[in-house]
């Protein structure tokens, strides 16, 4: 048996999930030759082009008085790379990198994995709370012995991961086959998106289910 790709609609709009982002300048490049950052990713809907405008959420993290809120990112396309060579479109299936105007500060390391990007005003919500029907496994994945999972309990910490973005959530209320969380760093979901839960079990996060977002 093979397993069957995907369909994707390029009518959407686009929409890529972000697994790595980089700072691609050189230790001591002069000031007028750095270029911004980049991230890296897999687009699963639309199409981008260079020069396109893009929102990435929930970008970054920003203090207003004596609160910290998080607030998106805008930029442009400057280059697509897909393959191993420069694309002046792309459309979903691979990985593809961006590369923006961004402050390469902002894409170092990593920094910008786990957001979502496409045309501002498209992407959906940003949440720090979510309600999960999950569906536990019968063993948990990675631990030489054979654990059985047990039910999820109110108050406990979990691992959530949603596309590409990893958070932990608390558990707030606990019930047959859901769960309902408080995130302590929001993401970017549509209600029916699959993820998967982990639980901390001999100092590691271990897969314990799969679950859908209500």
């Amino acid at each position: 048996k093979t397993i069957p790709t995907p369909k994707r609609d390029e009518a959407k709009s686009a929409k890529m999930y972000a697994a790595r982002s980089f700072d691609v300048n050189q230790p001591g490049i002069p000031p007028e030759k750095i270029v911004g950052g980049v991230l890296g990713g897999s687009l699963i809907q639309g199409r981008l082009r260079v020069g396109d405008e893009i929102e990435i959420s929930p970008g970054r993290q920003v203090t207003v008085g004596n609160k910290t809120e998080w607030k998106n990112l805008t930029t442009s396309i400057r280059s697509l790379h897909s393959g191993g060579g420069a694309r002046k479109e792309v459309r979903p299936g691979g990985l593809i990198a961006i590369g923006t105007n961004l402050d390469p500060v902002l894409t170092k390391s990593d920094g910008l994995v786990g957001r979502v990007v496409g045309p501002p005003g498209t992407l959906p919500e940003v949440v720090m709370k979510m309600t999960v029907e999950v569906n536990l496994l019968k063993r948990v994945v990675g631990v030489p012995e054979e654990l059985k999972v047990e039910g999820i309990k109110t108050s406990e910490p979990l691992m959530v991961s949603v596309g590409t973005a990893t958070t932990v959530g608390v558990v707030t209320s606990a019930r047959e086959n859901r769960a309902d969380m408080g995130l302590k760093i929001p993401v970017v979901a549509d209600p029916g998106q699959r993820v998967a839960v982990s639980r901390r079990i001999g100092g590691k996060w271990r897969l314990i289910g799969h679950g859908v977002i209500k």
